[in-house]
């Protein structure tokens, strides 16, 4: 188990940023972009460069004891300028200001991380130490300026974060909002690691020996970049959650107008790129309901409708839920009546979804529209609205009573 949580933790970093490179490739020009997946790259770096068998194999391979010290001390300071660039190009301002920031932070981390390398190659750190090599080498020359640099450059990096996230949290809502929570709270978590590993350093130049204080803080390092990670990941997946939660919400009235049984068709030619990418998939679905909705116009009956809506207010809902009831009984009525015909018009539509072009195929009855037909609102709340009210007992009331009078001899 030793070192299995750090490597189980870049792995997981890694297969989201392996789900980001396509969408890399398509905006490699996006500085946005390019920061996320630096950020990514490098967050599942530190983990697997801190990991001790890793320590273990990167001194036994290269032949120089604690060379695995310079390079996590690297990859953590490059992990610091990326997000350092990462918030600012996210934050956003006038392109002039933001690409002057970011060069300047990117220039100046460039410059700590050769100056950590330098520093290492001039100074002599003979035994391995791979647990405690910052108290170990506390005092010694070149040795100490590099532990220092790396933990100021750490520092400036985590408390520079912190203020520009908490700064930015009350100007944004819903996941951007709960992605700055995580940022906040994940870098006060590394923020604190820097403080105590100070702390060690500094009771060691006194003359204290509190190198346990520095070795015990490597848990803070983990839960503050796991932290920080998953508040930089937040931003992409939070959408997709929404519109999962959408498709699975849209359910009832894309069966209600589709047909359970195949009879009224919406059949969706989907290719592979679409069956993992859920907004193309609620495309589909909104677009084959909103083509049920256009299919039925001139079916609907103002009567089912105003009806529904007079028990629907009778029952105790308010006028805009007994309203949305009503528009639900008329149009599940109208599907309901829907019969079969030998004549079947069958017809494309083609969507464009980012990069990936859908085609939602139709085969539909060829009906003449009935007089007195009502316009649908099919914006995607009114739809979600509709969905819900399709699962009433009003509306499943007003569907049995058509089947009865279907049923009962003229």
């Amino acid at each position: 188990m030793n070192g299995l949580i750090y490597y189980l933790a870049a792995a997981v970093l890694w297969m989201g940023l392996a789900a980001q490179l396509p969408d890399l490739r398509r905006h490699r020009k996006d500085p946005l972009k390019r920061s996320f997946c630096a950020v990514i790259l490098l967050s599942g770096l530190c983990f697997v460069l801190g990991a001790p068998p890793t320590v273990i194999l990167v001194n036994s391979v290269t032949g120089i004891p604690n060379m695995a010290a310079p390079l996590t001390y690297g990859a953590v300071t490059a992990f610091g300028a990326a997000s350092l660039i990462l918030i600012v190009h996210w934050r956003g301002n006038d392109p002039v200001q933001v690409r002057r920031t970011s060069r300047a932070w990117l220039f100046s981390y460039l410059g700590v991380i050769a100056a950590e390398g330098v520093l290492f190659s001039l100074g002599d750190a003979p035994v391995e130490r791979r647990a405690d090599f910052d108290t170990y080498y506390a005092s010694t020359p070149f040795i100490r300026e590099m532990i220092v640099l790396y933990l100021v450059a750490h520092m400036v990096a985590a408390v520079t974060t912190t203020l520009l996230c908490w700064s930015w949290i009350r100007k944004v809502k819903r996941w951007t909002r709960g992605s700055l929570v995580l940022l906040v709270l994940g870098w006060l978590f590394t923020s604190a690691y820097g403080v105590v590993k100070s702390v060690a350093l500094t009771a060691h130049w006194l003359g204290h020996r509190w190198d346990s204080l520095s070795t015990s803080v490597a848990p803070l390092v983990a839960v503050g970049s796991c932290l920080a990670s998953a508040g930089y990941i937040l931003p992409l997946v939070g959408p997709r959650i929404d519109s999962a939660i959408t498709f699975v919400r849209l359910r009832p009235l894309f069966r209600l107008l589709a047909g359970p049984t195949g009879r009224r068709r919406c059949v969706t030619a989907l290719s592979w790129r679409m069956i993992g990418d859920v907004e193309l998939r609620l495309t589909t679905r909104e677009t084959a309901i909103r083509d049920g909705l256009k299919r039925l116009a001139g079916q609907l009956d103002e009567q089912v409708r105003s009806h529904a809506y007079r028990d629907a207010l009778a029952a105790g809902s308010s006028a805009a839920e007994a309203e949305m009831i009503g528009m639900a009984a008329m149009v599940a009525v109208a599907a309901l009546a829907e019969a079969p015909t030998p004549m079947a018009e069958t017809g494309t539509i083609g969507i464009s979804v980012g990069d990936v072009d859908v085609v939602v195929s139709v085969s539909a009855r060829v009906r003449r529209p009935a007089g007195g037909s009502r316009s649908l609102d099919t914006g995607q709340p009114s739809l979600l609205s509709l969905s819900k009210a399709v699962r009433t007992p009003i509306v499943d009331a007003a569907i049995q009573s058509r089947r009865t009078a279907v049923r009962q001899p003229s």
